[in-house]
């Protein structure tokens, strides 16, 4: 699911930094989350259960990508709408902090 700029509303970077997803990336995004924490909840039941190591690697594994789908998501809509329109108002800074934030991502 590709967000766009209709899907995600501009954040407000005055004051109180906010995303303003549209109900539908929500819905999205908490599915997504609530599957990952139901992951989460298994790989504790695996190891609990003395399942063979690189089973519960492997589920591991899945739970990483399913983290890092939804962070890829969230700098989608976040580059399409929140990095804009900061850069059309002029504060060439906010492109410093979407490499940080770039770069949080890849040390994953």
């Amino acid at each position: 699911m590709n967000i766009d700029a209709a899907d995600h509303a501009a954040c407000d970077h005055q004051n109180v930094r906010k995303s303003h997803h549209s109900d539908e990336v929500k819905k999205n995004l908490t599915t997504r989350l609530n599957r990952i924490e139901g992951q989460i909840r298994g790989i504790k039941g695996l190891i609990e259960k003395d399942t063979y190591c690189d089973d519960v690697i492997t589920q591991i594994s899945a739970t990483q990508s399913a983290l890092n789908s939804v962070a890829k998501l969230l700098l989608e809509g976040h580059l399409k709408s929140c990095i804009v329109e900061r850069i059309h108002e002029g504060d060439d800074k906010v492109l410093d902090e979407f490499l940080t934030t770039v770069q949080k991502l890849m040390k994953k």
